[in-house]
C-alpha cells in the first residue's frame, strides 16, 4: 500500500484541480434515474438517507456529516427532504467537483486488490469475470501487452493512466 501510494504522490504533479461546469447526457441520466430510483412516492423529493445511498451508489465517498451539511445547505425549506431542484444542483456540483485523477487511481485500486502497484493478468482475469465479461486469457494478455511499455508484463499504474488518458472520461 505504502508503494501505490508513494507511486501515486511522485505520478501526481502538483496542478490546480480542473472543475468542469456541466455533465454530460449521460451523468444527467444516471442522476436522474437514481433519483426516481428513491422518490418512491413520486413526490419529487427525496430525504438524507436516500440522498446518501444514492451518493455511495454513484461513486461519492460521503459520511454522515457531509450528508447532514449537504441536507442543510440543500434543504432550503428545512422540511428533511431535497427537491429534484435542489438535487440536480447538489449532484451537478459533486459530479463537476471530481478530480479525473483521482478517478483514475480509485479505478487502478479496483485492479490492484494486493495493492502491489501492479495489474496482472490474473488480476485482470477476475476482474472480467466480475464483469462477466468471457474473455480469453490470450486476449487478456493482448490487452496488457498492448500497453506493457516496460515490457515486465503486468500493467502499472503509469501505464494505467496513459490508457486512460486515452479515452473520452480523462
Amino acid at each position: 500500500m505504502a508503494s501505490f501510494k508513494k507511486q501515486q504522490q511522485k505520478t501526481q504533479a502538483p496542478q490546480k484541480k480542473k472543475v468542469k461546469s456541466e455533465l454530460t447526457d449521460d451523468q444527467k441520466q444516471e442522476i436522474k434515474e437514481a433519483f426516481d430510483l428513491f422518490d418512491t412516492d413520486r413526490s419529487g423529493a427525496i430525504d438524507c438517507h436516500e440522498i446518501k445511498v444514492i451518493l455511495r451508489a454513484l461513486g461519492f465517498e460521503v459520511k454522515k456529516q457531509e450528508v447532514q451539511a449537504l441536507m442543510k445547505e440543500y434543504d432550503r425549506d428545512e422540511t428533511g427532504r431535497i427537491e429534484y431542484s435542489d438535487y440536480i444542483e447538489l449532484m451537478t456540483r459533486k459530479y463537476c467537483e471530481r478530480d479525473p485523477q483521482d478517478e483514475i487511481f480509485r479505478a487502478f485500486k479496483l485492479f490492484d486488490d494486493d495493492n502491489s502497484g501492479k495489474i496482472t493478468l490474473r488480476k485482470l482475469k477476475k476482474v472480467s469475470k466480475e464483469l462477466g465479461e468471457t474473455l480469453s486469457d490470450q486476449e487478456l494478455q493482448a490487452m496488457i501487452d498492448e500497453f506493457d511499455k516496460d515490457g515486465d508484463g503486468q500493467i502499472n499504474i503509469d501505464e494505467f493512466l496513459s490508457i486512460m488518458k486515452q479515452t473520452t472520461i480523462y
